[in-house]
């Protein structure tokens, strides 16, 4: 398995930890991170220094004792030339490769490429065994720009790692809401901000907005003190899986305003945790949450919109409490359980495919 380093504080290092801890016994799982720990925000030499690192690796086992498949997890930009690179060596050892697609924004970074590239990238695509997306709109997107076979295409959306027991939430003088993710504008920090910041003054007084995550986090601290919203809106920056599950415990409200989005796994992970999400109709999100039946959607960008969300639900106990219950039954099909399993399918498909072929 080829993807992010494990101990990155992401999405797809998160897929790839539930995927690595939870793999069925007849599967063995040698993960290679194609990143440095510090993910993004790495120096260039030490990204480069990684991704050295883990070409050595993959040419070292597939030298010595070739594995069965390889998958890999890419995402846009840089990603992509990676995990292509890594893509044209396993094929030179004639090993089947799963790609894996998590980009939020892969329709806008493959749409803006040269036709040279694209042809390139697309030939390199249609030699996977299998693409697995998050949704049926990626999979729609991928299949036509790719030329990609209908059944070559994968939907596996992202696994939920389910706590056994969620609070009451009944009885709240203070309502908390919670933003987890990547700070920045593609995940709509900003707007949110300026959102909690519109809302009547007894509203602001019974709330506490948390925006955990790495990322912009001066840039939102600014924005929060020049708006003078320091004693409501806190901004602790990156957190811990532990830190994480402590504040989806103790919130009431999930808030993830993003432009762009693959099928974004803290909004996976706060559903788990039975919480009502107000989100935007974004990439697969549109797919899993209906508007008024498990969450609320606001379109991305408009700021009163989600400023009318916020206090629709911090008013309404009911409203917040029946959402959350069928956001958590809505994921329940989600569980890593069935996720390792349908995994397992594809596995062996790749494998049976090969058996066939020699």
């Amino acid at each position: 398995m080829l993807g992010d380093n494990l101990q990155f504080k992401g999405g797809i290092a998160s897929v790839q930890k539930l995927i690595v801890c939870n793999a069925p016994s007849q599967v063995q799982i040698q993960h290679i991170p194609t990143t440095c720990v510090h993910g993004l925000n790495g120096s260039t030499t030490r990204k480069v220094l990684a991704f050295g690192k883990a070409l050595g690796k993959l040419l070292w086992r597939l030298s010595r004792k070739k594995p069965d498949l390889i998958h890999v997890h890419f995402s846009q930009r840089s990603s992509t030339i990676r995990k292509m690179i890594l893509m044209l060596i396993a094929l030179a050892f004639h090993v089947p490769v799963v790609l894996h697609a998590h980009g939020s924004q892969y329709h806008l970074f493959y749409n803006g490429l040269p036709q040279w590239a694209k042809r390139i990238i697309s030939s390199l695509f249609r030699q996977s065994a299998y693409l697995i997306v998050l949704s049926q709109s990626w999979k729609n997107f991928y299949q036509s720009s790719f030329g990609l076979k209908a059944e070559q295409v994968v939907i596996l959306p992202n696994p939920v790692e389910f706590p056994s027991k969620i609070p009451e939430r009944t009885s709240c003088n203070q309502i908390m809401l919670v933003f987890l993710g990547q700070i920045g504008q593609r995940k709509g920090v900003f707007d949110l901000i300026r959102a909690f910041a519109s809302l009547p003054a007894e509203q602001k007084a019974c709330s506490e907005l948390i925006i955990a995550g790495d990322g912009e986090v001066e840039q939102a601290c600014k924005l929060v003190e020049s708006l003078d919203l320091g004693d409501y809106i806190k901004v602790p920056g990156g957190i811990d899986s532990g830190q994480r599950d402590a504040l989806l415990a103790k919130a009431d409200i999930f808030i993830l305003p993003s432009y762009n989005e693959g099928l974004p796994m803290a909004m996976l992970e706060a559903m788990g945790w039975g919480l009502p999400v107000i989100t935007t109709p974004v990439g697969g999100i549109p797919e899993l949450v209906v508007h008024g039946d498990n969450g609320l959607l606001v379109k991305p960008g408009e700021i009163p919109e989600l400023s009318m969300a916020m206090q629709t639900l911090i008013n309404d106990q009911a409203l917040r409490l029946s959402l959350g219950r069928k956001a958590r039954a809505s994921v329940a099909h989600l569980n890593i359980e069935d996720y390792c399993s349908s995994l397992l399918n594809i596995y062996c498909s790749v494998l049976e495919s090969k058996r066939v072929a020699l």
